[in-house]
């Protein structure tokens, strides 16, 4: 093979997918079969967890973990009591300590919600096309 054909070879080589980002429950999610919840009255819940999550910022990016595609899971039982499932941007997170505390205090304001349990998962692993088209506008990456 000429190093012609080799080159065209490699720059016609498939990119990887992107990743689609894990759906979350605010994003449509639906609720628990049998729950004692309307889905107006989980909507609400929804939306307004969202929101808490959104006031708080990963110290190293100027964005909220919810743009940043950090948050994978919210549930909600029938008690109103919440389990987020989150994850880093590594694994070695300087703020992984933190930022579960920062997340269950911010969520613990919303009206309503009983208790909020920080589950904190690496798969799958956080990459940058996780982000929401805010976040990577407010980073200049788009």
């Amino acid at each position: 093979m000429s190093e012609d054909a080799a080159k065209a070879d490699l720059q016609t080589e498939p990119t990887k997918p992107k990743r689609p980002r894990p759906p979350t429950v605010a994003e449509g999610g639906t609720p628990v079969p049998g729950s004692s919840l309307s889905k107006e009255e989980l909507n609400a819940l929804r939306r307004d967890i969202v929101a808490q999550l959104k006031t708080v910022n990963d110290p190293e990016i100027p964005v909220d973990i919810y743009e940043l595609g950090l948050v994978y899971r919210i549930d909600i039982d029938d008690d109103k009591n919440v389990t987020i499932d989150m994850t880093l941007t590594t694994p070695n997170c300087p703020v992984a300590e933190d930022m579960p505390a920062a997340v269950q205090m911010a969520v613990a304001k919303v009206e309503d919600v009983k208790d909020v349990k920080v589950n904190l998962v690496f798969d799958p692993p956080w990459d940058q096309s996780l982000m929401s088209e805010e976040a990577q506008i407010a980073l200049n990456m788009f």
